[in-house]
């Protein structure tokens, strides 16, 4: 059975055929699939969907393109009370994301912060969203380190020392279907690490993965993703499948029944 750990289904990209694109990922045989916030809204629509339908799990969280805007004491605390649904199994997507230059690094920081710090109150994972800021990433997880800290660099796009150093603060890589690309490092890394230390996604509607690149991405293609994995390390699909269903079970303390 496949895992998409970070999927948008609650976008309004899917609003329209919601129900058919849920019906192709259980044909599918994907077995558990994580639909995380963005910021106070999203985070809503995240837990009413979960709330809904038995292997969808949220995250709540504010992304630091959520963070460049005015963000007050009150969306902390609302973020907080969602943290506690029944479905919610963790933090995220936050981070840092240095991509546009306009972007307000301070505001970022600071959400960030603020956002690791309600994770290690609730004893939850952080699912970590980062793009060309690996280096003061890695610099605020070793500031707000703690001994349960952990989670998952989804979407992960470093190359191989990266995927090291995240790898001794805890986290584990989520593979998208950019793995499938021409010039993707994925491949390297994926050889390199431990299969212990990976798990699948898609980021759907986004980055859909070769043949359907520039398409509306679908969760049911996280086989794609699992497929190429077990290509790259030359075992079998069930391997792969089977380690990677484990993994996100372990890391999101998920129900084995």
């Amino acid at each position: 059975m496949f895992v998409d750990t970070h999927c948008h289904l609650s976008f309004p990209e899917f609003d329209k055929d919601r129900k058919e694109v849920i019906a192709r990922l259980t044909e599918a045989k994907v077995s558990v699939l994580i639909d995380p916030g963005i910021n106070v809204e999203t985070s809503r629509k995240s837990i009413e969907l979960a709330s809904n339908v038995d292997f969808i799990y949220a995250n709540v969280g504010l992304h630091p393109h959520e963070a460049d805007t005015l963000v007050n004491k009150n969306v902390y605390e609302e973020l907080a009370v969602l943290a506690r649904s029944p479905k919610v199994i963790a933090i995220g997507e936050i981070g840092l994301d240095y991509h546009y230059p306009e972007n307000n690094r301070s505001a970022q920081h600071d959400a960030f912060r603020e956002m690791l710090r309600l994770a290690k109150s609730l004893d939850m994972p952080v699912v970590i969203h980062c793009r060309d800021a690996w280096e003061d990433m890695l610099h605020i997880l070793s500031e707000e380190s703690h001994s349960a800290m952990r989670g998952v660099m989804h979407c992960f796009s470093g190359d191989t020392i990266i995927a090291d150093a995240c790898i001794r603060k805890g986290f584990k890589l989520s593979i998208p279907g950019t793995v499938t690309y021409k010039r993707s490092l994925l491949p390297e890394v994926i050889r390199t690490v431990s299969i212990d230390d990976l798990l699948t996604e898609t980021d759907a509607p986004y980055l859909a993965p070769v043949p359907w690149r520039g398409k509306r991405n679908e969760p049911a293609w996280v086989r794609i993703v699992t497929e190429s994995i077990a290509h790259i390390r030359e075992i079998p699909l069930e391997e792969a499948a089977e380690a990677i269903s484990t993994n996100t079970i372990e890391l999101f303390r998920l129900p084995t029944s």
